[in-house]
């Protein structure tokens, strides 16, 4: 229970069990919340010894009651229940910790963590419930619109009729976003015209679509052949992305439909303005996260006057960001030119070459790369990298064994152009540290 909360008073403890509130049973936290909303609750709770307590509560509307349960849907996740051509994880390296291999596919974590489903485990009495609860916006993996190619895309028979679903979201105004995860030869090219064409008539309830390269890691052993998209095929991917954009405009003054940075990179062309990505709905997805950067990053340098002298800085990326960030050190190093800011661009040994995105990145190929570097006094690291609230990177390496094989500290920040050039000017904030993976004492790091 949170401390000093409602149901601290109430002697609400670990162990009890939730049976009812306001005599309805409930499902998973979505009853719950709606249903305490209210200025009177009344609660029906089952104690360890058997006990059940009826607890009568007045308390201000909307006020939280401070439980805190041992699952925060109240019910288990939802698998997914298809075996998609370019499912990252069906392209996992084996014995790897158990969590990382779980699918899910669960329209409560779209709405509470912004996870994008793709409605093939659902009916319709759930998808009523969503907009009863108006869960929204709901994040739907696209694929394409055509019922026969989405079917043979995520392998199950049912992946063309959900799509109607939409068509619910729709008419009870559902805000939705929407991603497409491209695959040369499927749905690229025709069919990505075809797709964007038919989402656009759920505009602009469908608020923002993400057009994204499927990720092709060398444990492919079984699965279907997929090639890794050229230079040509992200320059007509971005040319009918921006064809849809200006049409999205024209009639609604958004652009509807993003391609990642990541197709921009390929294509050798610059990002687009920052205008572009209407409020940069679609960061989780890699779409707009360069413009972001460059844009936080020229506002901070503007307000930095001042840069602490230090006898070497590291940072280590992905393949991908690795130009950018290189980018920053120059931008740095233009305004003070004392600074000595490295940067280290990670080949992915671990799950292949063509995986390029710094999230990816482990400890073992950071181990490698950088064992006999010369990293200065410290070795900065996107929080990305680790496990969420854990200082693990994918391969179960740990930050303190990092730091043992390249003896240098390794502190970990979070992502974003200002925390960036704090770090390489010396100039660290408690804001710029990311807390959840470890503490660090500022004054041994500046």
């Amino acid at each position: 229970m949170e401390p000093g909360s409602i149901a601290e008073e109430l002697e609400i403890e670990a162990g009890d069990v939730l049976l009812k509130v306001n005599g309805e049973e409930i499902e998973d936290v979505f009853d719950f919340r709606q249903l305490t909303e209210e200025a009177e609750v009344l609660l029906l709770v089952r104690k360890e010894n058997g006990e059940e307590w009826e607890l009568e509560i007045e308390k201000d509307e909307y006020e939280d009651l401070g439980i805190i349960f041992e699952n925060d849907l109240m019910s288990d996740y939802r698998r997914c229940s298809n075996a998609c051509v370019f499912c990252f994880i069906d392209q996992m390296p084996p014995n790897m910790r158990e969590t990382l291999y779980f699918k899910d596919d669960d329209s409560r974590l779209s709405f509470l963590q912004g996870n994008y489903i793709t409605l093939t485990n659902m009916k319709q009495k759930e998808i009523d419930r969503i907009i009863h609860h108006r869960l929204e916006p709901m994040n739907v993996s696209v694929h394409t619109t055509n019922p026969r190619l989405r079917c043979a895309m995520l392998k199950n028979r049912f992946a063309g009729d959900v799509l109607r679903y939409l068509d619910d979201f729709y008419n009870a105004g559902l805000h939705m976003n929407g991603q497409i995860v491209l695959c040369k030869g499927m749905n690229d090219k025709e069919e990505l015209d075809r797709t964007l064409s038919d989402l656009f008539k759920y505009a602009p309830y469908m608020q923002s679509l993400s057009v994204v390269p499927a990720g092709v890691t060398k444990y492919r052993d079984g699965l279907d052949k997929l090639e890794p998209l050229t230079k040509e095929d992200a320059l007509e991917t971005i040319a009918i992305v921006e064809k849809w954009q200006k049409i999205a405009y024209d009639k609604y003054e958004m652009h509807f439909v993003h391609a990642s940075d990541e197709l921009y990179i390929m294509a050798g062309l610059d990002f687009p303005e920052e205008e572009r990505y209407d409020g940069y709905l679609q960061l989780e997805n890699g779409v707009g996260m360069a413009r972001l950067l460059f844009t936080e990053v020229e506002e901070t340098l503007k307000n930095t006057s001042f840069c602490k002298k230090q006898a070497g800085r590291s940072f280590a990326t992905g393949m991908l960001a690795y130009p950018m960030i290189q980018k920053v050190a120059d931008m740095v190093a233009e305004k003070f030119p004392e600074q000595d800011n490295r940067v280290f661009g990670i080949e992915n040994d671990f799950f292949g070459r063509t995986i390029t995105v710094a999230g990816l990145v482990t400890g073992t190929d950071l181990k490698a790369q950088l064992k006999g570097k010369d990293l200065g006094e410290v070795l900065y690291l996107p929080s990305c990298m680790f496990k969420s609230g854990e200082e693990v990177f994918l391969d179960d390496v740990t930050r303190t064994e990092l730091e043992k094989e390249l003896h240098t500290p390794v502190v970990i920040i979070r992502g974003g152009g200002t925390s960036l050039v704090h770090a390489m000017t010396g100039d660290l904030t408690e804001e710029d540290i990311d807390r959840t993976h470890g503490e660090y004492e500022l004054s041994s790091l500046n």
